[in-house]
């Protein structure tokens, strides 16, 4: 396998950063079997609920496609909670920043903020306050987020429920990563 020459980035020329781009383009072009076997993973997540991570996230899926969401929507609530696996208290914003190449604006702003809007339903129960999210009222994205969480998330949770099965959602996620990710984010800017 052909190597770059540097061991320090600011060593390296236009030749190795070449090569690095050619291998990275491959890589990217990988993100969503990544994706799809990271949510895979969340059957045997977080206990305590009566149905997996997956299932919930299926459910969640499921409800914004019979909503008759946008594909892009529908798969952001498929993967709202796919940060679960790696960062529990952090997670809208791993699985936000998963989805942001990808996605516009606001459905990268849905996932990013669902946890916290989320919290509405059961801060109280731990002495902290439920409002949290009220301090984005005024954002444009704020009902757009609460529709999110009280349609699709936080009833998602069913072992009653006719969830559609994975595999019809996969292409979905395909279409999704194989978009040319937005240069301001992949640039860093």
């Amino acid at each position: 396998m052909e190597k770059v020459k540097f061991i320090e980035m600011k060593d390296g020329d236009k030749e190795d950063y070449e090569l690095l781009a050619k291998f990275e383009d491959k890589y990217i072009e990988g993100t969503a079997d990544r994706v799809i076997r990271i949510l895979k993973s969340l059957e045997s997540s977080l206990g305590g609920y009566k149905v997996s991570r997956l299932e919930h996230s299926l459910q969640a899926a499921s409800r914004a496609l019979r909503d008759q969401a946008e594909e892009e929507m529908v798969v952001a609530a498929l993967l709202h909670d796919i940060g679960d696996e790696i960062a529990p208290l952090n997670h809208s914003e791993i699985s936000a920043a998963v989805l942001r190449p990808f996605v516009s604006e606001k459905t990268h702003w849905i996932v990013q903020k669902h946890g916290l809007f989320q919290s509405y339903y059961f801060n109280h129960h731990y002495g902290h306050d439920r409002n949290l999210r009220d301090k984005y009222k005024d954002h444009p994205f704020f009902e757009n987020t609460l529709n999110f969480c009280s349609r699709w998330d936080q009833n998602s949770f069913d072992p009653n429920y006719d969830t559609i099965d994975l595999k019809e959602f996969i292409p979905m996620v395909y279409r999704i990563f194989k978009r040319e990710p937005h240069k301001h984010v992949y640039l860093g800017l």
